[in-house]
């Protein structure tokens, strides 16, 4: 079959809105192959360069993966659960495993993580919220995070040099009773966190450590941990690939009335 140019719409784009209509409706299930360039080429009466044009749109959306010479399949999409208001909930025993292993341990996946630590100059972000002089430096503990050996965001932990040095935050290894724990015990413990939420698109290092397809926006979630005082004693920021995950609050009313983020 043909199919009929609509208004200016370009002949690619119609390929792909049809394409991606059956991919969401369930007619290409998860992992499906789809036809071939040479099948699609035949059925819409096109140049093989028109739905090359259309699968690398679906692709850079996030729908469908290349896997040379086989052709194209609909991505298998689940996503993770994002859970903000998970940072105050009980550290897991084990010291294998950190939360983000243990949740996703149990849902059947397979999650592992790399960590580094380094010290460096905070980016100016991290430098206001953490009121650091100029030339104050940050050991910073950065995390890629995989489930089922696909990057799936990354979390970065900044902390004041002169704070944590002689503490197990400055090994590049899981802190199996948590960073509060440690912080309450020279003296800081967060009590508190500001998030906040920002949606743009990758820089080309976030774009990197996340094997980001062109045109994928993330979710930057800044977390600011404060004491009762109001002392910021560190800032994570976690990129959120925006075709990788759902954020969920649970949101419960007090007994004084008003809501309350769990």
């Amino acid at each position: 079959m043909s199919i009929a140019r609509q208004g200016r719409q370009p002949i690619w784009q119609q390929i792909a809105d049809e394409l991606r209509a059956q991919v969401v409706d369930g007619t290409f299930s998860a992992g499906e192959q789809l036809p071939t360039e040479v099948e699609l080429t035949e059925r819409y009466g096109v140049a093989r360069n028109t739905i090359r044009q259309a699968m690398t749109a679906l692709v850079n959306e996030g729908l469908v993966v290349p896997r040379p010479p086989r052709g194209y399949f609909v991505r298998d999409r689940r996503p993770m659960f994002y859970r903000p208001q998970a940072e105050f909930r009980e550290q897991p025993a084990s010291p294998e495993m950190d939360r983000f292993l243990m949740e996703h341990s149990t849902e059947g996946r397979s999650p592992r993580q790399t960590i580094d630590v380094a010290i460096e100059a905070p980016p100016a972000e991290v430098r206001k919220r953490l009121n650091l002089a100029p030339d104050e430096l940050v050991v910073v503990r950065k995390r890629t995070r995989y489930l089922d050996d696909e990057p799936f965001h990354t979390n970065d932990s900044y902390y004041r040099l002169n704070l944590v040095k002689d503490t197990e935050i400055m090994r590049p290894e899981d802190v199996a009773r948590g960073v509060n724990q440690v912080l309450s015990e020279i003296g800081y413990p967060q009590t508190r966190a500001l998030d906040e939420i920002y949606i743009r698109m990758p820089t080309p290092d976030e774009a990197r450590r996340l094997d980001l397809p062109p045109g994928t926006p993330i979710a930057c979630h800044i977390c600011t941990g404060l004491t009762d005082e109001g002392v910021p004693v560190r800032v994570v920021v976690n990129v959120l690939p925006g075709d990788r995950h759902v954020i969920v609050y649970e949101r419960t009313k007090s007994n004084n009335g008003s809501d309350e983020d769990r």
